[in-house]
């Protein structure tokens, strides 16, 4: 598995939305804040030019994402932001080239796309974690630091523990706006074990590629599953149900939910009631309310990586970065 160190150069490309919309002090913060972890910040030449719907073309951003995976002083690379648009690229990718080039890369939301696809057609590990714009948040970020190191820069594994606070609010605040709330840790929905392989990523990205060649396999593997604040209660049951009668879902070893932001409206009871409606899910280890997505702070977590999950009267999830 591919791991940095300090020194190494990441690439920030745009295979969604623009680094353009990304206001000038969260990119100073989130630049100095990579810096500080020791690596060099580059970026993608076209990653600020933009179209009407603050995107690119899909040849620059493929130009961009190729060029990144060429360059052989670039080790990571990093989306800038994310958007609905990443799938576009999915037939103009050189899975040969990437193969070829593995390197360390990290996105979540809408590069869930690209994030899976990789592994599908490669199986080199990507990263569902922050992306450059999450990165420009000026405080609480030491949870978020603390599990993205671990997940790209060591050997060893780790556990992937409940966040002290947390908060839903859309990266574009400034800080000051932010309220923090105390987090009572993950909310235990079906008991058991499972042991098996991260796929992880939002629901709606992981539908997109249903019916696909970029689609991976979910026999044996430990879902992370995540949402924004648009996916309400009865969308996420029919994105979940689709899911679970994809084909090889039989497989499943057990399910990780990401904490919803409080405009979907999904409440413990509305999501416990989803997923007691799911037979699919009646033998397996089910849990909510984990730090990863689209809440503030969040951990990075490795797609293709191994998982074990224990889940009693406390929930013990111990991911392998090997």
């Amino acid at each position: 598995m591919t791991k940095l160190k300090a020194g190494d150069e990441i690439r920030i490309i745009a295979p969604s939305r623009s680094l353009a919309i990304i206001k000038g002090e969260q990119r100073r913060i989130a630049e100095e804040r990579l810096s500080k972890m020791g690596f060099a910040v580059t970026f993608g030449e076209n990653s600020f030019h933009h179209d009407e719907f603050f995107s690119n073309s899909i040849e620059d951003r493929i130009e961009d994402l190729h060029d990144a995976f060429k360059d052989p002083n670039v080790k990571g690379i990093m989306s800038a932001a994310g958007g609905y648009n990443a799938n576009q690229l999915l037939g103009y990718l050189d899975f040969d080239l990437i193969r070829s080039n593995p390197k360390v890369f990290c996105g979540y939301g809408d590069t869930t796309a690209l994030s899976l696809a990789i592994y599908k057609k490669t199986g080199m590990i990507t990263y569902s974690g922050p992306d450059f714009s999450s990165l420009g948040m000026k405080s609480y970020f030491d949870y978020t630091v603390k599990h993205f190191t671990k997940a790209i820069m060591s050997q060893e594994e780790f556990e992937l523990e409940a966040s002290g606070m947390w908060n839903d609010e859309s990266w574009l605040l400034e800080d000051e706006q932010r309220e923090m709330h105390e987090n009572p840790g993950y909310n235990v929905m079906k008991t058991g074990e499972g042991e098996g392989v991260i796929i992880a990523g939002s629901l709606s990205g992981i539908n997109s590629l249903q019916g696909t060649e970029y689609m991976p396999s979910l026999s044996n593997s430990i879902l992370f599953l995540e949402e924004n604040e648009e996916m309400h209660p009865p969308a996420f049951d029919r994105g979940l149900q689709s899911l679970l009668q994809h084909h090889g879902s039989s497989g499943l070893k057990g399910l990780v939910i990401g904490r919803f932001q409080k405009e979907s409206g999904m409440t413990d009871y509305a999501l416990q009631k989803i997923i007691e409606s799911k037979k699919e899910l009646q033998r397996l280890p089910v849990i909510s309310n984990a730090n990863f997505g689209h809440v503030h702070p969040f951990a990075t977590i490795p797609i293709g990586a191994k998982c074990s999950m224990r889940i009693n009267n406390n929930a013990v999830i111990k991911i392998s970065s090997q």
